[in-house]
């Protein structure tokens, strides 16, 4: 059974206004001077249609997003401009007023849900406080409605075993199962307009196919109206009807879905495009954007991208760009476009110089030359048990079986890609490996050496040789301590590197390399968005030269120009120095580009594994196949046929009996219902758990 993606194209755009931004100027007071996050910001929604707002980190997008929703942090106000929601000006409302506004006629799901949802309310009782806020329920059995309301909406966004979720906290929850929840917590009011803030970010494809096609029902039932902001572009594709792209505060191009793929105008719009990973591109070195954002708290006299544009001339510099309409409904801000310029010297468009490769940069993805055949690390049978207490004693009554019966190796210089959904226990593996979270069974060998049974400074002397970098760079970075600290930390506690200068000399370094100037590591990390706190995480685990790394969606928070510097550094750092990868990911594009293996895992246990090659071109599990057709593609002709699982992910505290996949599976047969199959070896190096495998 298959369905066609549903696609922004399938309706056609009704004219109605649902929102209006006219010049919205937000300042913010800081130490440097007043920063100007957003400078003059227009943009206009329609009733049922998808707006996405696209850039780098730090451009602006979520401070717009804030800025409306007016919930500005203490030190930022409004300077200027209106926001109209059906020509009411929201900025004009007394706060009383917003708080009718706010979750009833404009929903938002914001970027990091690990910091937006309360962590001493249950996931239930949080969406029921908005629907009683709101009035959405009501009468005698206002609360036994509004639970089942919660229910259904939990249900709705795909989370297994609702029924336990509603009763459980934040903290409990994984990063996946965290942003569903306050997907739910959003759309449960069914307001006008949604603004979603990187809504599919910690979600894995299937998921995120689900919640996108749960938007586009809510869209053309209730006309609702999206502001998306997002990084995937795979996403926009698929979901907007036009595109604004946002840089250093200000909309530089704005074009329809079609003409933004088909013809971007802006050169920043093309280098992003030139930067995003996938199987094309698998032996070559990303494309990068060189430089970075530049500060908002300075006055801009040129056009804000010249710094880092190819085609940059005197006059990018002294003179600000207009915005110039190559075509209807199609403008960019750029000197290149002012139709009096175009074809006259100076302003004759040049190819660009390549970028100088870096001195020591193997260019070319070559196993032979990267891919050691000894054998680093080693898992078997690894098992991760949770244990379920009840009453007032908390006695064990049963257990959560995060991880169960995991076997996988990774030869030095080799990346193992692990994909599955939310839940399925990526994220369990990575922390059993590190010994972050003691394992129920099985062993896990380093370079030989068992590390299940160390203990205190034995096992903390192998943690120079393994890092992490974890999902939400927000929660693992310490609030009180300054970037440069937090670096310059591991390299103290393991006795990596000088004290003093060169210490410090190191911390600017990694700071360089990951895409951030050194002068950062004076700030703490709320200073910082989303993607460039990531980046520091991922500086700190570079810090103490791990040999092996275990990358927890580092990239998920990253917009694709950052992301390609990032995935250049990993590959880099692999080719030069032999580092190993556990990567844990739901992007598809970046396992397509950097993974020699992938393993699928599905409630806790690995259903197919091999190469990249044989698991992306042949998949063999009906799990793996679905997981493949649910990635959302730019090139339209890319886009296979969704294959559509039925039910819900079950809960790992009481999976099915048999084949766990097979309440869901299309092709299921009465064999997968009895026994879990046995592992079926379709060549050396692929080997798949399905009794369609012979």
């Amino acid at each position: 059974m298959s369905a066609v993606l549903k696609s922004a194209t399938d309706v056609v755009r009704p004219p109605e206004m649902a929102l209006r931004v006219t010049g919205l100027n937000t300042r913010i007071d800081a130490s440097a001077g007043v920063v100007r996050p957003l400078d003059g910001v227009d943009l206009e929604i329609r009733k049922g249609e998808t707006f996405a707002i696209v850039g780098e980190s730090g451009c602006g997008k979520s401070m717009t997003a804030l800025s409306i929703m007016r919930l500005l942090p203490e030190a930022a106000w409004i300077a200027s401009g209106s926001v109209k929601l059906d020509n009411v000006n929201v900025l004009a409302l007394p706060e009383y007023g917003m708080r009718d506004v706010r979750g009833a006629r404009i929903g938002m799901i914001f970027q990091e849900p690990g910091t937006s949802l309360n962590p001493v309310l249950t996931c239930g009782q949080q969406i029921v406080e908005v629907l009683e806020r709101h009035n959405i329920v009501d009468g005698k059995n206002a609360g036994a409605a509004a639970q089942a309301r919660a229910l259904e909406w939990m249900q709705r966004v795909g989370i297994p075993d609702p029924e336990r979720c509603l009763t459980e906290y934040p903290f409990q929850l994984s990063g996946g199962m965290k942003q569903r929840v306050m997907i739910a917590l959003a759309l449960s009011a069914e307001p006008e307009v949604l603004i979603a803030d990187e809504p599919t970010t910690a979600l894995d494809v299937t998921i995120q196919a689900q919640i996108l096609d749960l938007l586009f029902d809510l869209q053309q039932t209730r006309g609702m109206a999206i502001l998306l902001i997002t990084h995937d572009l795979g996403v926009v594709a698929r979901m907007a009807h036009r595109v604004a792209l946002m840089y250093a505060g200000e909309i530089v191009e704005v074009a329809t879905r079609e003409e933004f793929f088909r013809n971007p105008q802006h050169p920043y719009a093309k280098k992003l495009f030139a930067s995003l990973p996938g199987a094309h591109k698998r032996g070559e070195v990303l494309d990068t954007i060189k430089g970075f954002v530049p500060p908002l708290h300075v006055e801009f006299t040129g056009c804000r991208f010249s710094e880092r544009c190819d085609f940059v001339h005197d006059r990018c510099r002294v003179e600000a760009p207009a915005r110039h309409e190559t075509s209807a409904g199609h403008s960019a801000r750029c000197h290149l476009l002012d139709p009096k310029l175009m074809g006259s010297d100076p302003f004759i468009v040049k190819t660009p110089k390549a970028e100088e490769p870096h001195p020591e940069r193997v260019t070319g993805h070559n196993p032979a030359k990267v891919v050691g055949t000894q054998g680093f690390l080693a898992i078997k049978d690894l098992k991760v048990y949770f244990p379920i207490r009840k009453g007032l004693l908390k006695r064990t009554v049963g257990h959560v079986k995060a991880v169960d019966g995991v076997s996988f190796d990774i030869a030095a210089g080799r990346t193992l890609a692990l994909v599955g959904e939310s839940g399925c226990g990526k994220t369990t593996v990575g922390k059993g490996l590190l010994q972050l979270i003691r394992v129920t069974g099985g062993s896990i060998t380093v370079e030989g050496q068992e590390l299940t049974s160390l203990k205190g400074e034995a096992l903390r002397r192998t943690r120079a040789a393994t890092q992490i970098v974890f999902q939400d760079p927000f929660a693992s970075l310490n609030p009180r301590m300054r970037v440069g600290e937090i670096i310059a930390e591991g390299m103290a506690s393991f006795g990596i590197g000088a004290a003093g200068s060169a210490r410090e000399a190191r911390v600017i370094d990694l700071l360089e390399q990951v895409g951030l100037g050194g002068d950062n590591r004076f700030k703490y990390p709320h200073e910082f968005s989303g993607g460039q706190r990531q980046r520091i995480a991922i500086a700190r685990a570079l810090a103490v030269n791990p040999k092996l790394i275990v990358c927890d969606e580092p990239t998920s928070a990253l917009d694709v120009s950052v992301q390609a510097q990032i995935l250049n550094l990993l590959k880099d750092l692999q080719q030069r120095f032999g580092v190993s990868y556990l990567f844990i990911t739901h992007n598809i594009g970046v396992v397509e580009y950097l993974a020699h293996d992938i393993a699928v895992m599905y409630l806790g246990r690995i259903v197919e594994a091999g190469t990249a090659e044989e698991v992306l071109n042949s998949p063999q599990h009906p799990y793996t196949q679905a997981l493949l057709s649910a990635v959302p593609r730019i090139n339209a002709a890319e886009q296979t046929q969704q294959i559509k699982v039925g039910g819900e992910l079950p809960s790992p505290a009481n999976p099915p009996q048999g084949c766990h996949f097979h309440p869901r599976c299309p092709h299921v047969q009465e064999a997968c219902r009895a026994a879990y199959p046995l592992e079926t070896e379709v060549s050396a190096t692929h080997r798949v758990r399905c009794v369609l495998v012979k």
